[in-house]
């Protein structure tokens, strides 16, 4: 074998687990929503948590975090405020914007949904046998180091 087919069997090797990865974590993922039976739709609880970890935003903020449109960004704003769930401040900053932040209500759903997705995947991880947990442990360094923006 030479260095070209050594690479070419990476490349192959690197797809064919990147592939694989996708399809376990997606599938994970949709798992936990559907037995969550949250109340909170997906896009609205993804707007909660990017509130809750960089807020107070303006609208056009939140949108651009969100990768959503600032009309689609406003209806969701709007439902999170009819629940109770966010609070629009003036903006200091300028008089015509709204600062969006997270209420002490949203808080506590936010909370509550986190304590039940954790719960969840908990009693998924009772199925395993203890040197399979011990692999996803070992693993979760570099699945996070995945999650790390490209610079």
């Amino acid at each position: 074998m030479n260095a070209r087919s050594d690479r070419i069997d990476d490349d192959v090797e690197l797809t064919e687990l990147a592939a694989q990865l996708r399809l376990a974590v997606g599938r994970l993922h949709r798992r936990i929503r559907i037995d969550g039976r949250e109340s909170i739709p997906p896009l609205q609880l993804s707007a909660l948590v990017t509130v809750e970890q960089c807020g107070p935003l303006r609208l056009s903020d939140l949108a651009r975090r969100e990768a959503v449109t600032a009309p689609t960004m406003s209806r969701v704003l709007s439902a999170l405020d009819e629940q109770g769930l966010v609070v629009r401040r003036p903006d200091p900053q300028d008089a015509r914007g709204v600062l969006i932040t997270l209420s002490e209500l949203g808080a506590t759903r936010l909370g509550e949904v986190r304590t039940h997705r954790t719960a969840l995947v908990a009693r998924r991880l009772t199925r395993l046998d203890d040197s399979q947990r011990r692999a996803l442990a070992a693993a979760l360094p570099a699945l996070e180091a995945l999650l790390v923006d490209d610079e």
